[in-house]
């Protein structure tokens, strides 16, 4: 795995561009130091309470989610080795939390060997509200079957693949993605079983599939910087897309049709309504 942390020598060269006409600037180098490669079995009961609230708080490195965890809330394990990060559990009746360690960085990290970070989890069927905080890292979201109440992701600069290959049981009230400059594809997204959905991002490459099973009607807003948006909706689902972007353009094809300022797929209900407000870049309308 490469290092994780080029967001933060990214920065640092963006400031000695932006300041360097004529001035000296001395910024230290903060070396982090690795060890020995740490296996921490995780392993966290489920909760009495009806909705659980887990929170995941992540930094940089590779994450990975998948059900499984049987009668318990999260089972897996945590492989690191830089000692800040050790993973965290706290609980508090229906609040979970599970985060990585911190790592205080000064200036531009120099690492003495190649840094690694990687949580392999399993989540548990009972009712939960997921909220997942993340930097710049690898996420492999395996939510399929999940009885998921909500589900907030916040993250950074991300490479992500997120699938719902089965229905969520329960209906989902929310299902927010807020990420920077990432490549993120979302598969499944019928099968969420959500009312409502938001999109926010930064430059980037995102793919939303609403493949799966859309049992209600549902409303979807998106809303992104210098980029490319791939919708995906099955022929059989009927969608609405309405568009908005000064510089951007739109591909529309697979059976997608203009019908006035709206672009639509099908017709009667459930209904799929989607607003996107696009800064620059592409939006591509396809069919499965």
């Amino acid at each position: 795995m490469k290092h994780r942390f080029s967001l933060f020598i990214a920065l640092a060269v963006l400031a000695l561009t932006s300041l360097a006409c004529g001035l000296t600037i001395n910024i230290p180098v903060d070396r982090v130091t690795t060890g020995p490669t740490q296996t921490e079995e995780i392993s966290i009961p489920a909760t009495a309470a009806q909705v659980t609230n887990l929170h995941l708080s992540f930094g940089a490195g590779d994450l990975q989610l998948e059900p499984g965890a049987e009668d318990m809330l999260v089972t897996g394990t945590a492989e690191y080795n830089v000692p800040e990060f050790e993973p965290k559990v706290e609980q508090d009746g229906a609040e979970v939390h599970l985060e990585t360690g911190n790592l205080d960085i000064n200036g531009i990290p120099r690492f003495d060997d190649e840094v690694k970070n990687a949580w392999q989890l399993k989540l548990g069927d009972q009712p939960m509200n997921l909220e997942i905080n993340a930097g710049a890292y690898k996420g492999d979201f395996d939510l399929s079957g999940l009885s998921l109440k909500s589900l907030h992701i916040n993250d950074g600069a991300a490479d992500v693949r997120l699938r719902f290959s089965e229905p969520n049981p329960v209906e989902m009230e929310t299902l927010r993605y807020s990420t920077g400059a990432s490549n993120v594809r979302l598969n499944g997204l019928g099968n969420a079983n959500f009312t409502s959905m938001i999109f926010r991002s930064g430059a980037g490459n995102y793919s939303l599939d609403f493949s799966g099973d859309l049992q209600r009607s549902a409303v979807v807003t998106i809303e992104s910087g210098f980029s490319q948006v791939t919708l995906i909706v099955p022929r059989n689902t009927s969608a609405r897309v309405l568009f908005e972007g000064g510089f951007s353009g739109v591909d529309a094809s697979g059976g997608w049709e203009k019908s006035g300022e709206a672009y639509v797929l099908g017709s009667g209900e459930p209904l799929l309504t989607i607003n996107v407000d696009l800064g620059a870049g592409n939006l591509v309308l396809r069919t499965e």
